[in-house]
């Protein structure tokens, strides 16, 4: 990932802000339905022939990728939808290869997110979450990430595309450019239109582009996209005060939350996935989750993973 990224974070100021002004009165609204928060944590791909022996088991063929990498991580970042609407095939061999409790996140495709009309008045929004519908309860949470140039003044159009997205598919919305975060009013206007409309929205966490650390949260669903710098020490730190504002918002009525860490070409993010799950296991209380065991070169235990 890109976007947001320095060469030099030793002047970055990586604390998080405080939350943003209306999520009090947007919480207060969840129901209280009593279960226990689920955190589903995971990266952005599982073709990474580079995890063989640590994150998959020693000798995994890449046919098989996707079966370890459910066995270790319960979510994705689907980007490769972002590029394709997949076929019925693609999709159902996703659906057979992956663990019973595994949600995929597909991105929307660049064809509605990047058009001039966000696919309104074409085929193209029906087509893709009939696509993607195909992975039944492994669905999780969509994602909407329009160009870095889509600014506040298209909120009128983002809410028409909202409101033509099917009710039953959940998605999140994240937005980049300036103009949503230069005063609190455009912000919050975003925000409690996701709101009225039961939609989620993204928060990125990267060393470059402080702003879009809205800490915003419009229901019951949170996505954030966790950048990290290497394994930086500050990369834990980060985790750590995640754990601590996520722990408050389960408490506020969360009930199942998204963390993607990224790490440079995205080696370590197994590494730093492994660490959020064992710092938020031990520090969100009743979370329900599961994240990553993974191995040193030589260690039996990458050989053992049986892949179903």
């Amino acid at each position: 990932m890109k976007f947001g990224k320095l060469p030099d974070i030793s002047d970055v100021d990586f604390s998080l802000p405080a939350d943003a002004p209306g999520n009090a009165q947007r919480l207060s609204a969840l129901p209280a339905n009593g279960a226990a928060p689920q955190l589903y944590i995971g990266c952005t791909g599982w073709s990474m022939k580079e995890w063989v022996g640590s994150v998959y088991p020693k000798g995994t063929k890449a046919k098989d990728y996707l079966k370890a990498y459910s066995l270790q991580f319960n979510t994705i970042e689907l980007n490769t939808t972002h590029y394709r609407i997949p076929d019925a095939q693609t999709i159902d061999k996703w659906y057979r290869e992956s663990t019973a409790d595994f949600r995929f996140c597909p991105k929307v495709p660049q064809t509605i997110s990047h058009s001039k009309s966000l696919g309104l008045g074409t085929d193209l929004i029906p087509t893709f979450c009939t696509a993607i519908a195909g992975l039944k309860e492994k669905l999780g949470c969509c994602f909407l990430q329009p160009p870095p140039y889509f600014g506040a003044d298209r909120l009128p159009q983002l809410e028409q595309f909202l409101q033509a997205f099917p009710a039953e598919i959940q998605l999140a919305v994240e937005v980049r450019h300036e103009s949503w975060f230069e005063d609190v009013r455009s912000l919050e206007q975003l925000l409690n239109t996701l709101h009225r409309l039961q939609r989620s929205v993204v928060i990125t966490d990267v060393a470059g582009r402080r702003d879009v650390l809205h800490m915003g949260v419009t229901n019951a669903t949170a996505m954030v996209r966790f950048v990290g710098n290497g394994l930086h020490p500050t990369d834990y730190a980060r985790a750590a005060d995640w754990v601590g504002r996520l722990k408050q918002w389960a408490q506020q009525g969360v009930k199942e939350i998204y963390f993607f860490p990224h790490e440079p070409d995205n080696l370590l993010a197994p590494e730093m996935a492994a660490h959020f799950y064992e710092t938020a296991a031990e520090g969100i209380p009743a979370i329900q989750t599961r994240g990553p065991e993974l191995s040193e070169p030589g260690d039996p235990k990458g050989e053992q993973m049986s892949l179903f």
